[in-house]
């Protein structure tokens, strides 16, 4: 069986590689200046046909049976 000290020791290992491992895995943007240079698009393009988006009847049913569940009980 490991000794308490060797058993700290290599936990202290493993924490201290996981730590390197994850500073070296992270990444984050550098500031820069965005130009129309860099053919950057600032701006998200709509889609070309919109859809009209409606509350479903089914839905709508359902919750009101719900509700009118909940009332009964209480």
């Amino acid at each position: 069986m490991m000794k308490l000290a060797i058993a700290r020791s290599v936990f202290l290992v493993a924490a201290l590689g996981l730590a390197s491992l994850a500073v070296a895995a992270w990444q984050e943007p550098s500031l820069q200046v965005l130009s129309a240079e860099n053919n950057y698009c600032p701006l998200p393009v709509k889609a070309r046909t919109q859809v009209q988006v409606g509350p479903d009847q089914d839905l709508l049913l359902f919750l009101f049976g719900l509700s009118q569940g909940m009332a009964a009980r209480g």
